[in-house]
């Protein structure tokens, strides 16, 4: 298994022999391994890494993974992964705030005219007449965005060992400058 941490850049287009390819941009500048865990004194496997986030603060991301031959203090870095790839890729999405139904859920709302007025956007009815409570979990405004969320099989198409950088075919979760995992391989 592949890992590493980086930085999202945000999104450009290659220009191939192929033609033209829009990729994510994710510079993976090289991360230490900061502890590894084993299952004998810690009950489980893995591999914990560490980022340069700014010039004062560092990130640490653990990946429940076998060490095999990584030890404490080695660094890892893109030259262990391979142009065509697949990868998933983990990072926390855009928080968006506080949004109504329309937005968060996708409700259509009531229609414009025949006696609606000032509720275009409203929920409607919560259907709470029995057991006359608010079921859990039911779909109504709130806080929307600032979760984890993982792309599967996203290509890895271009890789740019002096300039740290990873060109990942497809859309990567949160903000640029955001952090993301990506993982690749068994």
């Amino acid at each position: 298994m592949k890992f590493i941490l980086g930085k999202k850049l945000g999104m450009t287009t290659l220009h191939t022999d192929n033609g033209a390819q829009n990729v994510t941009l994710v510079e993976c500048l090289p991360n230490e391994v900061a502890l590894v865990k084993n299952v004998e004194k810690d009950g489980y496997a893995a591999v914990q890494l560490k980022i340069q986030k700014t010039k004062k603060k560092t990130t640490k991301k653990e990946f429940r993974i076998e060490a095999g031959d990584l030890k404490e203090g080695a660094e890892v870095n893109v030259s262990i992964f391979e142009i065509g790839e697949k990868a998933r890729v983990s990072g926390t999405t855009k928080a968006k705030g506080f949004q109504g139904v329309v937005k968060r859920h996708g409700f259509k709302g009531s229609p414009a005219s025949h006696g609606h007025k000032h509720d275009l956007r409203a929920p409607g009815s919560i259907g709470a007449g029995f057991p006359e409570h608010v079921i859990k979990g039911k779909r109504m405004a709130g806080r929307m965005g600032g979760v984890r969320a993982t792309s599967e099989n996203i290509k890895i198409v271009f890789i740019d060992k002096e300039k740290n950088l990873l060109g990942l075919k497809g859309a990567v979760p949160g903000n640029d400058g955001g952090i993301v995992e990506i993982k690749s391989g068994n």
